[in-house]
C-alpha cells in the first residue's frame, strides 16, 4: 500500500476551534431565545456541515427557524467571536514534510468555504494544499461525494488516498468513498468511538503521523 494523497479534516484534526465552535453554537442558541445545547451535544456534532448540524441539535426546528440559527452561528464564528484559535502542535511542521515528500494534500471539511479561506490564510498553509472541498459546496459528511471530488480532481484513486481525522464522520466518509482511514484521538470523538469504525490506526498526536508513515513504508517515493 502507498499512498499518494492525503486529505485532511480541518477542525479538531489540523486545528483546534473546539472551544470557539462551542462557544458560537451556544451563543446562536442564545440569539434565537432557544436553550443551548450542552457541551457534550455541541461537540459531538463538530464535523458536520453547518445546517446538518444545525438540525441534530434541533429537530423540531422550522426552516425558519433553522435559517435564524445558521444564520446567528455564521455571525458570531466568523464576525464576533474572538475566541483564539490555533494550529495543533506540530501541524505545520507535518504539513511541510508531506509536501517536501512529494504527497498530495488536500482538505475536506465541514468548515464553510468562507471559514475555511480565512483560517488557510491565517495559518498561512494555503499554498500547501492541492485541493479542498467544504461541506456548503457538497454534501456534508459522512456521505463521500466531498472525498470522491477531491480524488477525482486530483486522478487519485481511493486505493491511494488516506483520510486523517477526527471523527466518526471522516472514518465512514473514507470507508463509503473506497479510501482508507486514520484516526486521530485528541479531538472530539473518543477513542472508542473512532476505533468502531476500524480505521488503520488510532494517533494520540498529529506528530505521530510521519512516524507512522514510515514505520508502515508508505513513505511516497
Amino acid at each position: 500500500m502507498s499512498f499518494k494523497l492525503i486529505v485532511f479534516d480541518w477542525d479538531g484534526t489540523l486545528m483546534d476551534s473546539e472551544e470557539k465552535i462551542v462557544a458560537c453554537i451556544q451563543g446562536a442558541f442564545d440569539d434565537v431565545g432557544v436553550p443551548p445545547p450542552s457541551r457534550d451535544a455541541a461537540r459531538n456534532i463538530i464535523g458536520l456541515g453547518l445546517s446538518e448540524a444545525m438540525a441534530e441539535l434541533w429537530p423540531e426546528a422550522d426552516d425558519v427557524c433553522m435559517s435564524q440559527l445558521v444564520e446567528r452561528y455564521r455571525y458570531r464564528f466568523l464576525d464576533a467571536n474572538e475566541t483564539p484559535s490555533a494550529l495543533f502542535p506540530g501541524a505545520r511542521e507535518l504539513v511541510d514534510w508531506l509536501a517536501e515528500r512529494g504527497y498530495l494534500l488536500a482538505v475536506a471539511t465541514g468548515k464553510s468555504r468562507r471559514g475555511l479561506n480565512e483560517a488557510l490564510e491565517g495559518t498561512g498553509l494555503g499554498d500547501r494544499f492541492h485541493a479542498t472541498r467544504c461541506a456548503d459546496e457538497t454534501f456534508s459528511k459522512p456521505h463521500p461525494q466531498m472525498l470522491l471530488q477531491l480524488m477525482d480532481e486530483l486522478g487519485v484513486q481511493g486505493s491511494e488516498t488516506l483520510m486523517v481525522g477526527d471523527t466518526e464522520y471522516d472514518m465512514q466518509m473514507a470507508q463509503t468513498a473506497g479510501a482508507s482511514a486514520l484516526a486521530v484521538c485528541y479531538g472530539v470523538h473518543e477513542r472508542e468511538r473512532l476505533l468502531a469504525q476500524r480505521p488503520l490506526d488510532c494517533l494520540e498526536t498529529l506528530q505521530e503521523l510521519r512516524p507512522w508513515l514510515e514505520r508502515e513504508r508508505l513513505i511516497c517515493d
